[in-house]
């Protein structure tokens, strides 16, 4: 069934741009509680600010364990246990397989696996003994294809949605739905990213490179941070749909 509005302690990670800014921003569009967290403060009082509803900013970086800790008990003094936990936080790193090193492979895997797996086993008994949580990660179309020049990426994105199945197995009496959410190429500062270093590699213009991007979708064009969004908003309020990586990807993905 779908939620009836209630206001939710809500906690996101990668807050301060991006998908992460406008998944903060429809929580608070809600009415929800929204926890900004991410490494730069300044930036997370910049969406801070432009929120509606009651917002903490928690600055922090997401691969070390002791301020991920720190971050929730800061969270539960202020508001209680976290209800709604968006894993957003995450990067991207390209290379040839044979030129993958190990510390390109570890990164990924810590910031993309490891990150989410922690956040999950911290907010997951306060989510329980509550009767009700939600949790949702953002994941990428390479969880659910490889792609190539993103080895590790690709391989850290399926763990991620193997993570998510799994929990939301384990979960599913319990009131807690775990789901992933798998963007394709969305208009971020991460995939200007992306476009800068293609255009490096190969000598075309970021114009060029931005617009080959787009052309791999069906539709066309980059997916808007909002439409994600939008797709991390139906998790939270349908409680039926659990174990699940929801495609945003502009129909890449047929699944």
């Amino acid at each position: 069934m779908t939620e009836p509005p209630r206001s939710r302690t809500c906690l996101v990670t990668g807050a301060s741009r991006g998908i992460g800014a406008a998944v903060a921003a429809r929580l608070a569009d809600d009415g929800h509680r929204v926890a900004l967290l991410g490494r730069e403060a300044g930036a997370l009082e910049a969406v801070a600010a432009t929120l509606p509803s009651p917002s903490v900013v928690v600055p922090a970086d997401v691969t070390d364990a002791e301020q991920v800790e720190a971050a929730f008990v800061r969270i539960e003094r202020e508001w209680g246990p976290v209800e709604v936990l968006v894993s957003n936080a995450g990067s991207g790193g390209a290379a040839p397989l044979v030129e993958t090193t190990d510390e390109l492979w570890a990164r990924m895997i810590e910031l993309n696996l490891t990150a989410p797996f922690r956040f999950l086993r911290r907010a997951v008994p306060g989510m329980v003994a509550g009767g009700w949580g939600r949790i949702v990660v953002v994941a990428s179309v390479v969880a659910k294809r490889g792609e190539a020049q993103v080895a590790a990426y690709s391989a850290a994105k399926h763990g991620a949605l193997g993570l998510v199945r799994a929990a939301a197995a384990e979960l599913a009496r319990t009131g807690v739905t775990v789901n992933a959410v798998c963007p394709g190429y969305v208009d971020t500062p991460m995939t200007e990213a992306t476009v800068a270093a293609i255009a490096g590699r190969t000598g075309r213009s970021e114009d060029d490179a931005r617009a080959s991007l787009a052309r791999r979708q069906p539709i066309g064009r980059l997916i808007d941070p909002a439409e994600v969004a939008e797709a991390v908003r139906f998790c939270v309020v349908n409680g039926a749909v659990t174990g699940q990586g929801l495609n945003v990807d502009g129909g890449t993905v047929q699944s």
